[in-house]
């Protein structure tokens, strides 16, 4: 277990088992150390490149030569959905069940708009239709189990997400259990709202008697949030605000819990501040642009929204800053060690604003009957080679039909196939 500035190490500290523990009492003053941009140039698989995971599990390639695979999901039937994000369009492979490697690869929808989040609707067994979530709206297309492709043309749901302009362009979509609510995240259009107009403190208060807790307006206006809708797409509202990038979200099959996974500002610094994996709670505000973890205030925004400092929730579980985590899923398989079941598991993309890399890893959230610990735990490494090079950004991450993980890696278009005990 790495906790206080041992859990600031980097990814030569990284290995399967080890568990790191960060709090708010850990987190550094901003600018302790200069903001670095050591951006990752990814290299093709090195010879005799090995991947790490626990003892007792086994590793291997389940797809190569995608282009740019992003988020995946696993289909009732088995089959295995792709967001080739960078190519516009959703695959699918098929892997007869238990094999270690995909068989087939057909595209389900292309022509899209940087797709990203799938879900199937309704969720259970025979879902009707395959959602997508593209830069600037929700789409979806009618399916039935073991379709290769869409049945029809893609129809609209939500047909506006926010201002597109600036950063942040991934939107994912998840189902509550009993399929009433769709959950939409949607990034900031920036690293900190440096550019937001200033509000007078009369301007604040009549915002804020109109809008969510903590909402942004100006060009950040629905973004930074979570939002809510009906599977059509009607009673848009805020579900929660003030998380800076929340890219993946999951649903807790034993809690109907929101969770997500979230990337936090950059250049305050190695340290500073952490992203983190928290339950996103209805009404919420996490801090972004004002705070960070909790009452911390932002340096770039002092004494602008005093109304909002004990109002921020902290997030559960904090994790190295500039990990990127991504994609995020609950082990609800059987394949695993029972202490597997309710854990997430949770791809992280990797830094590029910090000196010494951090990330580059699919690690393990540790909860205790739908409760999380805050600590989390590597699980799949080794995407670092011994000189610091990379050859591997984990994305997605899903549980196959039999209980094995898929892991996706965008920087070299491969998807890994982790099993346990005999399992192939």
């Amino acid at each position: 277990m790495l906790t206080g500035q041992a859990a600031f190490a980097d990814w030569r500290a990284d290995a399967p088992g080890v568990r790191w523990h960060i709090t708010p009492a850990d987190l550094p003053r901003p600018f302790a150390t200069r903001s670095a941009s050591v951006f990752p140039e990814v290299v093709a698989p090195p010879a005799g490149a090995h991947l790490a995971v626990p003892p007792g599990f086994a590793i291997s390639l389940f797809a190569n030569g995608l282009r740019n695979p992003r988020a995946i999901r696993v289909a009732p039937n088995g089959d295995v959905f792709v967001a080739e994000t960078g190519a516009g369009r959703v695959e699918v492979l098929r892997a007869p069940a238990g094999a270690a490697k995909a068989e087939r690869t057909e595209t389900f929808a292309a022509g899209l708009d940087r797709p990203f989040g799938i879900a199937f609707y309704p969720p259970g067994p025979d879902p009707g239709f395959v959602y997508v979530g593209t830069t600037n709206a929700i789409l979806r297309f009618p399916y039935r189990n073991g379709d290769l492709h869409a049945r029809g043309p893609a129809q609209t749901v939500v047909p506006v997400l926010g201002k597109t302009e600036g950063e942040h362009f991934t939107r994912d979509v998840a189902f509550s259990r009993d399929g009433k609510r769709m959950f939409v995240s949607v990034g900031s259009s920036s690293n900190d709202a440096e550019d937001m107009p200033r509000l007078s403190a009369a301007g604040v208060r009549d915002w804020a008697s109109h809008h969510a807790l903590g909402a942004a307006w100006g060009y950040e206006i629905d973004r930074a949030d979570v939002l809510e809708f009906d599977p059509q797409g009607g009673g848009r509202r805020v579900f929660a605000t003030g998380l800076r990038n929340c890219v993946g979200l999951a649903v807790d099959p034993a809690t109907g819990d929101l969770w997500c996974s979230t990337n936090e500002r950059d250049g305050y610094g190695d340290n500073l501040p952490p992203d983190y994996v928290t339950r996103v709670r209805d009404g919420a505000f996490y801090g972004w642009p004002w705070y960070y973890i909790g009452g911390h205030p932002d340096p770039r925004h002092p004494g602008e929204r005093p109304d909002l400092a004990d109002k921020v929730t902290v997030p559960d579980v904090l994790v190295q800053p500039h990990s990127a985590p991504l994609e995020m899923c609950f082990y609800d398989g059987a394949m695993f060690p029972a202490d597997y079941r309710g854990d997430a598991f949770v791809a992280f993309h990797g830094s590029w604003n910090r000196r010494l890399r951090t990330g580059y890893k699919v690690v393990r959230v540790i909860v205790k009957n739908g409760v999380p610990t805050g600590e989390y735990e590597d699980f799949l490494t080794g995407f670092v080679t011994g000189n610091g090079a990379i050859w591997g950004r984990p994305v997605g991450v899903a549980v196959a039909q039999d209980g094995a993980l898929l892991v996706s890696e965008d920087g070299n278009g491969t998807i890994w196939r982790v099993s346990y005990g005999g399992a192939r």
